[in-house]
């Protein structure tokens, strides 16, 4: 018993027992894995269909004939014309934009409309004096009111200070407590504050900073490819990994550090299998992924916690077992004869009944012992079970987000480029191969011999300079020339409307993506404009789905990374994900233009205190292609450390004996008395006055006598 209380069980206890004594042969499996194996097999056999369109989808963008296109022995040409490649790269270039617009997601972190816990906004006037000591001891002594002035806590309500809630600014604002009031200043010299959306800004930087440390550029674009070509593109993540950063002691010697972070990956949709029965991942019962690992990746697993080490050395020894799917052959431009040397592995990730978890072991934490089913996440290998575990998410969720380029409301998987141009390729394809075939035989002249007036014996060979010998006596012609109509113009007249076809289709008109020659109102700046705004309309919807079913889907799994795992009380408050993929189609330089309309018309008296000029500074920066965090300053921050370092100054304000008296309006830390100081409370000097650099150096009198000789304000006089 004394062993057995020394047995430790790692946290939450969500994994299969895994020691190296254990016999693994003694583990009933044959329950899960044949579990996980029919629903492999059922999401297999409900994407067939998909897996076609994909199929087709993939030659047209490559320019190849599938099995279903057959030639006659007449048709002589077997080109391809890849306007499908085209359309689909400039779908891929669109959506790219739009994630990395401005060198930066497309994804904010913003408060809720009433966020909890955190003050919303607070403010101190500069110019108020403190609450004096009196009124601060009234507060304290009644905060609730009286009884029965209706205003009691409810049962189970504590008491939280304006303090309390300043969330991040609660150390920041502490030497100015007594002058703190909640709400948003309502006087010109006020300062305010927003706890919230600086909590809220500070969650957004770190999350675009891990997007950054991840490499989603590489895997969101992958994902938009797909997207574009098959429909809909996977991304999966975030999950947690150790990062190896470089580093070197005194010594010299190697010592990395490895920091745990969030990383995301893509998934190709051909190894992607889900839920039949779902239309979109919320609905989702369980997802399936597929992978094809070599040896060492295979056996690399064991470095992953809850792996079990001697179920995969088992898996290994059997022998590798990958068995290619008939859509791989057609995916490969070489595809031999012999096997894959590699192993097939799947990975499960969804509801699993609870009997099963207790079958293998899996410990179940109290709060979820009432649950008949939980989610759970389990890998397997040649029929063998390599790892399973609850879901370590909280709230538990399946870490997969596909998103469809063109939605259908009644399946899964989205309708691409491809798909939607598929008719107007073959007509496309169709009629530029009769225009080649016509054009050879009406480019060659053909000739008709009448052998009975010529010499038999001859050949018939015709080249330049050619002599036919004629029949003595023979009358009429011997040879003829006849010219093949040419009907090519109309078939490439067919072709163009084909093309034009394809436009309507897609949703891309052609001199959206480089084509010239463009006549009519597109021949000018501003008609040029407003046709790309108007095919713009088609992509909204795109760049729509992109928002709904990827980049906030992502963000907010961040978001709940962050807050289970990173334990800043900076980054943590009420907030929300926002996608702002839609907000990014519109073009710099209408939203500069649009921005500076407006900065202009609340630049009237009577409209500036209705205007936030900071945000619309900020905003013209971005439209800039700018960083506004590095070129616009935050005026309330220096507010802010103005009024602190005015009580640390106090008794400089007062001159010590025998020096002049400051001016009126002088800066206390500027000794000069002509503003420029570190606070910058000061007055600024006016023209005329001591020190104005304006005055060439000279003195006040020089100025008073080279003006006219009129004795200068006594002010003035030092």
């Amino acid at each position: 018993m004394a062993e057995d209380d020394n047995i430790m069980i790692e946290d939450d206890a969500i994994s299969l027992e895994d020691t190296e004594d254990s016999n693994v042969e003694d583990v009933d499996v044959s329950n899960i894995i044949g579990f996980i194996q029919e629903r492999y097999s059922r999401a297999e056999d409900y994407r067939y269909q998909d897996e076609e369109r994909w199929l087709k989808a993939y030659r047209n963008y490559r320019g190849l004939y599938g099995p279903d296109v057959q030639f006659t022995e007449t048709e002589k040409s077997r080109v391809f014309i890849k306007i499908t490649k085209t359309k689909t790269l400039a779908a891929y270039g669109q959506i790219v934009d739009v994630l990395f617009a401005n060198n930066k997601f497309p994804l904010s972190i913003e408060p809720t409309e009433l966020p909890e816990g955190v003050v919303e906004d607070v403010h101190f006037d500069p110019q108020e004096p403190p609450q004096l000591a009196g009124q601060q001891q009234q507060e304290l002594e009644s905060p609730y009111g009286f009884a029965g002035d209706g205003q009691e806590l409810p049962p189970g309500a504590t008491a939280k200070t304006l303090m309390d809630k300043l969330g991040v600014l609660h150390d920041k604002l502490m030497p100015i407590e007594d002058k703190l009031r909640e709400g948003v200043g309502k006087t010109p010299t006020a300062v305010t504050f927003s706890p919230a959306m600086i909590a809220a800004k500070k969650m957004q930087k770190k999350i675009h900073d891990q997007l950054e440390e991840s490499g989603a550029n590489k895997h969101l674009r992958n994902t938009a490819f797909e997207m574009s070509l098959f429909g809909t593109g996977v991304i999966k993540g975030p999950f947690a990994i150790d990062k190896e950063y470089p580093n070197w002691n005194e010594d010299g010697e190697y010592e990395p550090v490895f920091k745990t972070v969030p990383e995301i990956s893509h998934v190709s949709v051909w190894d992607f299998y889900p839920d039949p029965d779902a239309n979109n991942m919320d609905e989702a019962q369980f997802v399936i992924q597929r992978h094809k690992m070599s040896r060492s990746q295979l056996r690399n697993l064991k470095k992953r916690p809850y792996f079990r080490d001697a179920v995969i050395d088992e898996a290994i020894r059997m022998g590798e077992n990958y068995t290619k799917k008939y859509w791989e052959d057609d995916l490969s431009d070489y595809a031999p004869e012999h096997g894959v040397d590699r192993f097939e592995v799947l990975e499960y990730w969804g509801m699993v009944d609870v009997e099963m978890l207790l079958d293998q072991s899996v410990e179940i934490p109290k709060e979820l012992q009432d649950f008949d089913e939980l989610q759970a996440n389990v890998w397997i290998c040649n029929g063998k079970l390599i790892r399973m575990v609850l879901n370590p998410f909280k709230p538990a969720r399946i870490p997969y987000h596909a998103a469809p380029y063109e939605l259908n409301p009644y399946s899964f998987f989205g309708i691409g480029i491809a798909e939607n141009m598929d008719d107007t390729q073959t007509l496309m394809n169709g009629f530029m191969r009769m225009a080649v075939d016509n054009a050879v035989l009406s480019g060659n002249l053909l000739i008709e011999i009448d052998e009975t007036n010529l010499v038999p014996g001859q050949d018939l060979s015709v080249y330049p300079g050619k002599v036919f010998r004629r029949q003595g006596g023979a009358p009429g012609q011997a040879i003829f020339g006849t010219k093949y109509p040419n009907v090519s113009s109309e078939n490439m007249m067919m072709f163009d409307k084909a093309r034009v076809l394809a436009d309507e289709s897609t949703g891309f008109p052609s001199f959206a993506h480089g084509q010239t020659g463009v006549s009519g109102v597109g021949r000018t700046a501003s008609g040029i404009s407003m046709l790309m705004n108007a095919a713009a309309g088609g992509t909204k919807n795109v760049i729509k789905n992109v928002d709904d079913y990827l980049l906030r889907p992502l963000g907010e799994g961040f978001f709940r990374f962050n807050m289970q795992f990173d334990f800043d009380p900076s980054i943590k408050g009420d907030l929300e994900v926002k996608a702002r993929g839609t907000e990014s189609l519109m073009a710099n330089e209408v939203r500069s233009q649009r921005l500076m309309q407006f900065l202009q018309v609340a630049s009237n008296p009577a409209l500036a205190p209705f205007a936030k000029f900071p945000y619309i500074v900020r905003e013209i920066a971005k439209s800039m292609d700018l960083d506004p965090d590095k070129v616009t300053n935050n005026m309330n921050e220096a507010a802010l450390q103005a009024e602190i370092l005015k009580g640390f100054q106090q008794p400089a304000e007062q001159p010590a004996e025998g020096q002049p008296q400051a001016p009126a309006g002088a800066d206390v830390m500027d000794p000069t008395g002509v503003g420029g100081g570190n606070m910058g409370v000061g007055m600024a000097p006016t023209p005329g006055e001591q020190g104005f650099s304006a005055n060439n150096g000279q003195t006040d009198i020089e100025q008073t006598q080279a003006a006219g000789g009129q004795q200068p304000p006594m002010g003035n006089i030092q």
